[in-house]
């Protein structure tokens, strides 16, 4: 079989299928050169780890080591195909700078110890802390990338046993705004909408959502519809050219911290032309009359002057909303990382409801997520909520949750909704929170304006615990660092996006001294001695499977309702779709059919907020507005940013992803294929900005904000006039040299730039509005290195050798043809499109 260079195209093989057809099966297989499949000694399942959507496959492991990856052809999420970071993202943990074992801070450096010496430390600070300044001297910040195991274990510790309200993950960087706008429309957390309604949509509208390089075995099922007969119209709202713009049959291109404007203009015109199903918003929403009234103005003439966008376009695009009758709606950073991040997210739901186009095939919402367990992180209360979609403003809920952990109800925090990072780093600065235990994330790269950070983690008095994988650069300014296992070395379960539960078996020791991320969660709570109110170990468990049993009966009854599965009925097959119950032992692929909700005043998740002020509703206030539990209709007023551009800083900076990375690098990074695809940072402008300013592709720039500087090579790219684009994965470990100093060096992490704001409701920080300025310092040499496959491929005439990854990033794909059992590979005549792109044209189904 041939292969298929997949840093050159990254979506692989086209395969095309019609509307209301099951998507054909390819599956994608990568080993270490040299191997075979019959060298393998075994086959180890699991699922990717290195974005949200979780594509099903399996762990090739020989002599003990990881050495490639297969799809696992019968999983329904990505029916055997892999996206790069799937592909050649294992190599991540064969790295020979892999943290093996304790570091402990000795005369302001960094030294091996062992663990006994190194928990001690960390759980005799703790106890320390308890008896002087009590538990709000105690924080946890954790991530979007270990398994529901360990963050029901941490909750436990955390709400149950230590008593913090502190407790937050990196998801509120990620995707805290997507459990917001649930919050808000459905008054709980959960997607509504599954994977197959790609196979069944006539329309599909991405909001802010570059899934091309997000979440690509997605984007790749979007394409062989495309590429097949009756394929579905595309609407893209997204500042830059990306690929799925170039896919759309409307590209909408807002200036950046306008999205409320844009959704309200085009709720005007569904409102307007009497798009909506009266019979569905009558029997199964409230505040139809609000909405109305707040975007009866906002017609697109009104959204043009302020989005910069051309009336028209938005009226082609809400007509094709308007009379879809097969509409699937996604969301991610691109609204919520921007201005009014919750608001913007609403009116998604909001034309979905209005629509009536929930609860059947192809007629759903996907506020997406970019962590493979974010959705754990939130279901299991690690971040910023209480286990199984509790609801912190019910005390009968809280009570019930206190029965199952045995626990006096007084002893879990809800005096206030949890903390959220953002306020949390606050106390630290105040001197507050003296203790602040980091898992699986790098705060020192990920969030907002470093400069304050690395002095906020830097302090003295902060007691900082990082476990993690790697020396990243929050793990250089620790007090202790724990080194922890990872996805392969430890076993687990996590959730993707849309509600598929996979378990991931460990396939090889973890390297060294490190330590699953439970093992070291159970450490810590049995050195801290906590109790239930029996005097019996708060934490009963011992292993990942009774973590999971436990976690079972916790989320019995609620919406994410684990109850029908188990590890065994994980094993050898495809993931399975909560609530799984013994109403619906196989899982449920849909929720809110039929209009029914979890949004009953005595039953739903969380009352709302204010979009504007953040404050929470009152039991009272929900309950009279929402009595018998339907869908909220909620309404949204533009308002202005809060940086809006200067003659100072005259340009709208934004800030993101890209196909080859994933965060701050801590394992990509690492990865040759991935690395070389995307070495270096880069800056974004469009053709028209550098014409202006006379400044060609690879001219180095630097791009300065009221908080720092970044020196980058420019890409001149599809992006639109007045606005910048920098990747935010580029951080210093591996480029000490580049790094911000006491003399005000220029860096090349994006977030040196980026400002400490935040959204009122969702919390999650707003990194893509800052107001900017942009200086040449030297002319190029040469292009940047930015990929040109994505959406930083150059700007036509521009002469850049193309991203390719050679023989090294060569993947077998075995396509089985639609309605055959034959298998080809993947230079066979099922093959089409080899890069991916699918043009205007064929969107509208030409030629």
């Amino acid at each position: 079989m041939g292969g298929v260079d997949r840093i050159a195209e990254p979506w692989g093989t086209r395969v095309g299928y019609g509307a209301g057809e099951r998507w054909p099966v390819r599956v994608d297989q990568r080993l270490d050169d040299g191997l075979t499949s019959g060298d393998v000694d075994k086959w180890v399942q699991s699922a990717a780890i290195l974005h949200s959507n979780g594509d099903g496959l399996d762990i090739a492991v020989k002599d003990g080591r990881i050495v490639g990856v297969r799809g696992r052809a019968i999983d329904r999420v990505n029916h055997g195909r892999l996206g790069p970071k799937d592909l050649f993202g294992y190599q991540a943990n064969n790295s020979p700078d892999r943290l093996t074992t304790p570091l402990v801070r000795r005369d302001g450096q960094l030294v091996e110890t062992d663990w006994e010496t190194a928990m001690a430390l960390v759980a005799g600070r703790t106890k320390e802390l308890l008896a002087e300044r009590g538990p709000s001297s105690i924080g946890f910040y954790t991530t979007g990338q270990l398994f529901l195991e360990e963050y029901y274990t941490l909750a436990l510790i955390g709400h149950g046993g230590i008593g913090t309200n502190h407790l937050d993950g990196n998801t509120r960087l990620c995707t805290a705004t997507a459990a917001a706008a649930l919050k808000e429309s459905f008054a709980c957390d959960g997607q509504p909408g599954s994977y197959t309604d790609v196979d069944h949509a006539d329309v599909i509208a991405l909001y802010g959502h570059n899934m091309a390089e997000t979440q690509t075995v997605l984007w790749s099922r979007i394409l062989d519809r495309l590429a097949g007969p009756n394929p579905p119209k595309i609407v893209c709202v997204d500042p830059r050219r990306t690929p799925v713009a170039e896919a759309a049959t409307i590209h909408l291109a807002p200036k950046p911290g306008t999205n409320v404007a844009i959704m309200n203009a085009i709720l005007h015109e569904l409102i307007e032309n009497d798009w909506a199903d009266h019979e569905y918003v009558d029997q199964h929403t409230v505040g139809y009359d609000e909405l109305a009234k707040q975007v009866a103005g906002c017609d697109p003439d009104w959204a043009a002057t302020i989005c910069d966008v051309p009336a028209g376009d938005i009226r082609d695009a809400a007509r094709l909303l308007g009379t879809a009758e097969r509409l699937l709606s996604t969301v991610l950073q691109g609204f919520y990382q921007s201005h009014q991040a919750t608001a913007a997210a609403v009116q998604v739901n909001n034309v979905n409801l209005i629509r009536g186009m929930l609860g059947r095939p192809g007629c759903g919402i996907l506020q997406m997520n970019g962590q493979p367990t974010a959705q754990n992180t939130r279901e299991c209360g690690a971040d910023g909520d209480l286990p199984g979609f509790r609801n912190w403003s019910n005390d009968d809920q809280v009570a019930d949750l206190a029965r199952i952990w045995n626990i006096d109800p007084m002893q879990i925090p809800h005096y206030s909704e949890p903390t959220h990072l953002m306020q949390m780093l606050r106390y630290v600065e105040d001197g507050s929170v003296r203790f602040l235990y980091v898992s699986g994330t790098n705060p020192a790269v990920s969030l907002p304006e470093l400069s304050r950070i690395r002095k906020l983690l830097s302090q003295e008095r902060l007691f900082l615990v990082v476990q993690d994988i790697f020396r990243s650069e929050t793990a250089e300014l620790a007090d202790v660092v724990l080194p922890a296992a990872t996805w392969g070395e430890k076993t687990g379960t996590f959730t993707n996006v849309d509600r598929t539960v996979h378990l991931s078996d460990q396939a090889v020791e973890p390297p060294g001294d490190a330590r699953a991320d439970l093992d070291i969660f159970l450490d810590y709570a049995r050195r801290l001695e906590l109790k239930d109110k029996d005097g019996q170990p708060l934490v009963k468990w011992t292993d990942a499977e009774g973590a999971f049993e436990a976690w079972k009966e916790c989320s019995a009854g609620r919406p994410c309702d684990y109850s029908g599965l188990s590890y065994q009925k994980l094993r050898g097959g495809s993931g399975i779709q909560w609530p799984c119950n013994a109403e619906h032992p196989d899982g449920t692929e849909r929720i809110y059919v039929d209009g029914e909700f979890w949004s009953a005043p005595s039953y739903c998740e969380s009352y709302g907020k204010d979009l504007v002020t953040g404050a929470p509703l009152e039991p009272v206030e929900y309950k009279a507005m929402n009595p018998s539990g339907k869908a909220v209709l909620k309404a949204a007023e533009y308002l202005p940013m809060h940086e809006p551009t200067t003659p100072e800083y005259p340009y709208l900076l934004t800030t993101g992803r890209t196909l080859y990375h994933f965060h701050t690098r801590t394992k990509t990074g690492r990865v040759r294929q991935l690395q070389d695809a995307a070495p270096e940072v880069w800056v974004e402008m469009s053709a028209y900005d550098a014409e202006l300013h006379g400044w060609g592709e690879g001219d180095l720039l630097r791009v300065r904000t009221p908080r720092g500087s970044v020196e980058a090579r420019l890409r001149i790219s599809g992006i639109r006039p007045s606005t910048l684009f920098l990747p935010f994965h580029y951080g210093y470990w591996d480029a000490p040299d580049k790094a911000p100093g006491q003399n005000d060096v220029p860096g090349r992490a994006a977030n040196e730039l980026t400002v400490t704001d935040w959204d009122p409701c969702s919390k999650q920080p707003l990194f893509k509005c800052a107001a900017a300025r942009v200086e040449r310092i030297a002319v190029g040499d040469g292009p940047s290195a930015a990929p040109t496959t994505t959406a930083s491929r150059p700007a036509s005439g521009a002469a850049v050798p193309p991203t390719r990854g050679g023989k090294s990033a060569e993947v077998v794909e075995d396509v089985i043809a639609p309605g055959s059992t034959e298998r080809a590979s993947a230079g066979g005549a099922e093959r089409r499109r080899p890069s991916g792109r699918v043009g205007m044209a064929d969107a509208e189904g030409g030629v």
